[in-house]
Parts: C-alpha cells; sequence; structure tokens
C-alpha cells in the first residue's frame, strides 16, 4: 500500500483519481481547499484549507500525512478561464499562471521532505500547454501557465532525478468536467485509469515525459 497525495481531490478528475486508489487499498490523502459530499463519501483521509497559491498550503497535508513519506504526489489542482486576444484580462492569466504553475512548483518544494528515493510526481497538465500542437490560438492564460508547468515539471524531472525522483507530466484529455461546462470526449473514469497506469508505470529511467492519458506521447 503506497501513501498518494491527491490536490484538486474535491471533484472531476481528482475526485475519481481518489476513488479509483481507495478501491486498489491505497492510502490516499484527498487534498483541497474545501471538501464536497462525493469526497466525504469516499473514506479518504482529507486535508482541507489546501490553497496551493499560499505559502502554507502544505501544512494541512503535512498534518494529515502525520510524519508518513509520499510514494506518489499528484498535482491535480488547476483552473481553466476562456479568452481570446481582444478579450483577456491580466490579471485572470497571473491568476492562472499562480495556479497551474507556480502553485504545483511551491507545494512540490514544501513537500520534499516527504519524498524520497522510488517517490514520483505527477502533474496534470493539459495538450493546450504544448508549443508545437498549438494549432488554434486563444485560451492564452491556460495554454500559457500550461507551457510553464511543463518547463517546472522539467527542470523537476531534472533537479530530482539524483535524489531517485521520478516526474511526468500527464494530459487527461477532453473530459466531462466542471472545468469544461461537461462538455468533452471521455468521462472522469477513462481519464484516471489512463493517468493512474502511466504513473504505475512510471520510473527514473523514464522521467520527463508528456503523456496522455490514452497512451500517446505529447510534443512540448
Amino acid at each position: 500500500m503506497a501513501t498518494w497525495i491527491v490536490t484538486g481531490a474535491n471533484r472531476g478528475i481528482g475526485l475519481e483519481l481518489c476513488r479509483q486508489l481507495i478501491a486498489r487499498r491505497e492510502d490516499v490523502i484527498a487534498a483541497c481547499r474545501t471538501r464536497s459530499e462525493d469526497l466525504a463519501a469516499l473514506g479518504a483521509t482529507i486535508a482541507t484549507g489546501v490553497d496551493i497559491t499560499t505559502t502554507a498550503a502544505h501544512e494541512p497535508i503535512l498534518a494529515a500525512l502525520a510524519g508518513r513519506k509520499i510514494d506518489v504526489l499528484v498535482h491535480n489542482a488547476g483552473i481553466l478561464v476562456p479568452d481570446a486576444l481582444e478579450s483577456f484580462d491580466p490579471e485572470s492569466i497571473r491568476r492562472q499562471f499562480e495556479v497551474n504553475a507556480l502553485g504545483p512548483l511551491r507545494l512540490t518544494r514544501a513537500l520534499l521532505g516527504k519524498l524520497g528515493k522510488g517517490s514520483k510526481v505527477g502533474l496534470v497538465s493539459s495538450r493546450a500547454g504544448s508549443i508545437a500542437d498549438n494549432k488554434s490560438g486563444g485560451l492564452y492564460g491556460y495554454r500559457m501557465s500550461k507551457a510553464a508547468l511543463n518547463m517546472a515539471a522539467t527542470s523537476l524531472a531534472r533537479d530530482l532525478a539524483s535524489r531517485g525522483i521520478a516526474v511526468v507530466v500527464l494530459h487527461p484529455g477532453y473530459i466531462k468536467t466542471a472545468m469544461t461546462g461537461f462538455s468533452g470526449n471521455d468521462e472522469p473514469p477513462v481519464a484516471a485509469k489512463g493517468l493512474l497506469k502511466h504513473l504505475d508505470e512510471l520510473t527514473v529511467e523514464t522521467s520527463a515525459r508528456f503523456l496522455h492519458a490514452n497512451g500517446e506521447e505529447l510534443p512540448w
């Protein structure tokens, strides 16, 4: 039984990740700002008050860990604010950078003492953050913040390799969640299953990759 931390666990893909991990009888700490009824019903250990834009975000997680080490840290929390060239709001873009890029980096650093040889870090990004794959434009804040997350993850993979910690960037696909207005190609269980498969298979030797839940390797 491994100890998993999942951020953004109160709904959507984060909730489904927790559900599938609990079904596997893993030790799950579900981190979120506020718990949902669906999350409470799962029976996971819940760390509330986790706002990844703050310097104290790690404190509820450390309290829930109660001295345990982290085997897998999954950065799932994120936001998307649709925008276009004619309508983007700089403050909204800054907020997306805080949540989508800086937050996971800050939280990883704060929890580094709980990660060790054999630990894994998964960062849920988006194909929208791929520079090579951007064929449609728009979504400035979301695309830019996810591209920044991808770069942060690549540096993390290089910096943590000597400690035996593996890092992977994950794209869940276009999934029917509140973030997408419940439009998409697949349901959260499909995405969660694919993401967990990648995390289970991750090693230091296969670190620093950008993977779709369906198995496709994506361009940066």
